[in-house]
């Protein structure tokens, strides 16, 4: 049993009131009929919620209730695990080992979830803590649970069989297998001991690097003058010192703007050493123990290295296929990327003379170079894109291109007023696919960013039927209010598709098993179909179908900006991405060789990725990289392999008559959102594209729109 969490978030186009107008006597009888109305259905809203048929999260739960339910799903789970560990070895079968944890897990789910996902949305201080509170418990019980040795001995011994019914059924049992010996359960109890130990000081030393980060409170001080293309109302919300001087925290938002905005070299230096410097020797020791037991800790369950044990579970299979994939991408943006830096030389040395360019200068002359040569004011762009405008477009684009439809329920029990529930149907055969929450609004106490959480995933039981799917899309976008139109950023509006292409994936999965179902699919592959859903946000045609002058929605965003927005979404991307790459390189090399000297491979790796640009004297990017350290140790490259991949499939299939092709649209609903975790991503990416997946239109689309 295990939970799941998951980002994404969009929203939906409020429906129009139609209003008539009365007068006199008339008038006083409709507004005492339309009170009555009112107050019946205010009553009837609190007193009668329509139930969602197939749907087994339950939304509104108090504190307590969390807490019991916890204790329920533990119980059961306890119950099915010791029922299959009671098998005796020789009468083992699938129905009596395999089918019970299936059933489980599917059943388990939505009730897991149910306990966990209040922590995100709810209003209540006491909910949201019984909601974490639930999720130690239920992860505390799950880990144990795939410690069980008893159990691990029956599913293995059902593995050695071979009697799989289907590819799926083989796939899921081998997955259980693998959970176990990935716990340590095929080695010997001292072996496995040791597993243990050395989890527990992974988890340790990695919680500690990033508590060391979180807990630095360096600043520095500069005069106004030293901050310089601040604007006014940037500089009146930083702090001062008593002697009058501002002060820059190291958080890493006032440092991007630091780096970004301000005009005087001296200070972007001085930021971005002080940040580089942060938790140097203190961090670059907790980083090389948190390596070298890792490496043990790989070794003792069979792998050569920590980056072989990680990348195992997912697409790229191997450290030596990263390097490639790292290495391929980064030689063919080398062209391209010296010209965007050449281009960023010649503009410092005609504002601030011969003095060297380094590494502290990049964000300041990207940006230089973006007000010089696109005609792009992201404040008046803003004013195009209405928050329900842009949603019904998102609604249009997703049922247009992946044959499906979206419709409001009415009356759904929701755990605040701002919370819309919608039924997705398959538009051919209007079968209910699923449904998904959209909490898009800001309030207090509500998650912060936007995000996605399966809340239920797809399945089919032992009878045959299908479990639908359930998704939360969740967000903190401004409300409309008056005088006040609710309007996007445009990087909100490009996260509210990447989102949505989640929340298509979740609901389009057809998998057998909830463990293949939803977003519970190779690391590398889930993030493809939000990339590629981003691409929309860049064509003009759909960018026409999103957008509306707020005072007069008739008039979309004009055809200059569209293609100035496609420029600089390409605009030193590829120098961007060798800085990326870097980092990726450096993560992968340090989980896949022992005994390196950290600090020297940087200073080794910076030139030779940049283009010459060495690493700032005196820094230490090691020691303030958190990627590496939790989260995404020997997978930090993930991003950039899910974007390639994803720019191909748009390139291939979807990129000029395809964006709203139905038929386009429908073969990557079928043949690579349907089977889900079902089978390996590289087999379902090939049946789609009709070859393997290329790298080639990724370098060729920052190519097109160079400088």
């Amino acid at each position: 049993m295990e939970s799941q969490r998951n980002g994404e978030k969009m929203c939906k186009q409020k429906r129009g009131k139609n209003f008539l107008a009365f007068t006199g006597a008339t008038a006083l009888a409709v507004v005492a009929v339309n009170l009555a109305i009112t107050a019946f259905n205010s009553h009837r809203r609190k007193n009668k919620k329509k139930d969602l048929k197939g749907s087994n999260v339950c939304v509104s739960l108090s504190a307590s209730e969390i807490l019991k339910l916890a204790d329920r799903v533990i119980a059961k789970s306890k119950e099915v695990h010791d029922a299959v560990a009671s098998v005796p070895l020789d009468k083992v079968t699938y129905m009596n080992v395999i089918s019970p944890l299936v059933e489980l897990e599917a059943q388990q789910f939505p009730l897991v979830q149910s306990c966990e996902f209040p922590k995100l949305v709810s209003t209540s201080d006491d909910v949201r803590k019984a909601s974490v509170e639930a999720e130690r418990r239920i992860d505390a019980h799950s880990l144990s649970c795939r410690k069980r040795e008893d159990v691990y001995r029956v599913v293995k011994t059902f593995a050695a069989r071979g009697e799989w019914t289907t590819p799926e059924a083989k796939r899921y049992i081998q997955s259980l297998v693998r959970d176990f010996e990935r716990n340590g359960l095929n080695l010997t109890v001292t072996k496995r001991e040791e597993v243990q130990r050395l989890r527990t000081q992974i988890n340790e030393l990695s919680l500690r690097y990033v508590r060391n980060l979180n807990d630095d409170s360096t600043f520095l001080l500069f005069t106004e003058a030293e901050l310089l293309g601040f604007p006014p109302q940037f500089l009146e919300s930083l702090d001062k010192s008593e002697n009058g001087k501002f002060k820059i925290t190291l958080k890493s938002h006032l440092v991007a703007a630091v780096l970004e905005l301000c005009k005087v070299g001296t200070t972007r230096r001085l930021v971005a050493v002080a940040y580089g410097k942060r938790c140097g020797e203190l961090n670059l020791s907790v980083l090389e123990s948190l390596v070298e037991l890792r490496h043990k800790f790989a070794r003792l369950l069979g792998y050569s290295n920590y980056a072989d044990y990680s990348i195992d579970l997912r697409m790229a299979k191997t450290s030596s296929k990263v390097f490639e994939f790292l290495e391929e991408i980064s030689s063919s943006l080398t062209d391209l990327a010296a010209r965007e830096l050449m281009v960023l030389k010649d503009l410092k040395r005609k504002e601030e003379g011969e003095l060297p360019f380094g590494i502290e200068d990049l964000l300041y002359y990207i940006k230089r170079v973006e007000q010089q040569q696109f005609d792009l004011d992201f404040g008046a762009v803003k004013q195009y894109f209405p928050v329900s405008l842009v949603l019904s477009g998102i609604f249009k684009i997703s049922q247009d291109l992946f044959g499906l439809r979206f419709e409001e329920v009415a009356d759904a029990e929701v755990w605040h007023s701002d919370v819309q529930v919608f039924s997705v149907f398959d538009l051919s055969s209007n079968e209910l696919l699923g449904y998904f929450y959209l909490d898009i609004y800001k309030r207090e106490g509500k998650y912060g960013h936007t995000c996605v959480a399966a809340l239920q995933n797809g399945a089919l039981s032992s009878t045959g039927a299908r479990q639908i799917a359930v998704v939360l899309l969740i967000s903190q976008i401004q409300k409309d209010s008056v005088g006040h139109p609710g309007l996007l950023r445009f990087s909100e509006v490009v996260n509210l598709f990447h989102e949505f292409g989640h929340v298509v994936q979740h609901i389009c999965n057809r998998a057998s098993f909830a463990r293949f179902s939803g977003l519970r699919v190779d690391p590398d592959f889930v993030e493809i179909p939000a990339h590629l859903l981003e691409n929309w946000c860049y064509e003009s045609f759909s960018l026409k179908l999103i957008s509306g002058f707020h005072q007069d929605i008739t008039k979309p965003i004009k055809d200059e900006v569209c293609k100035s927005l496609k420029r600089w979404r390409y605009a030193f991307s590829a120098l961007k991405l060798k800085q990326e790459i870097l980092y990726c390189i450096f993560d992968q090399i340090v989980h896949s060789a022992e005994n390196i000297d950290i600090e020297e491979l940087f200073k080794h790796l910076h030139p030779k990725v940049m283009l010459g640009l060495p690493m700032l004297e005196g820094t230490n990017p090691a020691s303030c990289f958190p990627r590496s350290a939790i989260g995404f140790e020997a997978a930090c490259y993930s991003r950039i392999w899910s974007e390639v991949f994803a720019a191909d499939i748009f390139a291939s299939k979807f990129r000029g008559d395809g964006l709203l092709s139905q038929y386009v649209g429908m073969q990557f609903r079928n043949k690579v959102l349907a089977p889900g975790g079902s089978k390996e991503p590289i087999e379902i990416l090939s049946d789609f594209l009709g070859r393997e997946p290329s790298i080639q239109a990724f370098v060729d689309s920052r190519a097109e729109y160079s400088l």
